[in-house]
This record gives C-alpha cells, sequence and structure tokens, in this order.
C-alpha cells in the first residue's frame, strides 16, 4: 500500500469541485431559459402541457449559437408575432432574473 500523497488528493478535490461547479452552472443555464421560456409562454396566454412544450422550445433555441441572442430573439419574435411589444433589453433582465432563481433553486438542493 502506498501512502496518500496530500497534493495529489488536494488536485483531486479541486478537480472534483470544480466539475460540480461546472455541472450546476450548465444546470442552472437550462433551468434559467426553462424559467424564462414558461414566463414568455404566460405572456403569451399558455398554460399547462402547451407552456411546458414552449418552454423546451426556448431551451433548444439556446443550442442554436453561442450567447443569449438566439434565446432573446426567439422569445421577442413569438411575443412580436402575438402582438406583445417588448424590447431586447427587457427580455435579458427577465432571463437574467430568471437564471438567478434558477442557480438559488439549484444551489438550495445541495
Amino acid at each position: 500500500m502506498s501512502a496518500s500523497n496530500p497534493f495529489n488528493d488536494r488536485e483531486k478535490g479541486f478537480e472534483a469541485k470544480y466539475k460540480l461547479d461546472e455541472e450546476q452552472a450548465f444546470r442552472a443555464h437550462a433551468k434559467g431559459n426553462k424559467l424564462f421560456g414558461l414566463w414568455a409562454a404566460e405572456q403569451l396566454d399558455l398554460s399547462g402541457p402547451e407552456a411546458d412544450m414552449y418552454a423546451k422550445t426556448v431551451v433548444e433555441a439556446d443550442f442554436d449559437r453561442p450567447g443569449d441572442d438566439d434565446v432573446i430573439e426567439k422569445v421577442m419574435d413569438d411575443l412580436r408575432a402575438k402582438g406583445i411589444q417588448t424590447t431586447a433589453e427587457k427580455l435579458v433582465a427577465e432571463l437574467a432574473t430568471k437564471r438567478a432563481e434558477a442557480a438559488a433553486l439549484i444551489a438550495a438542493e445541495k
């Protein structure tokens, strides 16, 4: 049996924490997008399964391009198609709020 090397143990600990932090950040990002999609669905007078399906399309829109522009554009286009006027700034602020909510929910799961 070899003795444990404290430096290797520490490095493994940092790697595990980094991996966990990255996973939580990814989950918070995706959950924030879903919450944003549910908020947008409410603006569009969707509820129940329709709202859930719409929120899923918002989450999927995030895979189009890096950054949040794809999500904001999708919701903006959908709102405008229903005659609901808003600004990109308002949507960006709402998305940030929903991502903060999601991060808090995920942190509470620990």
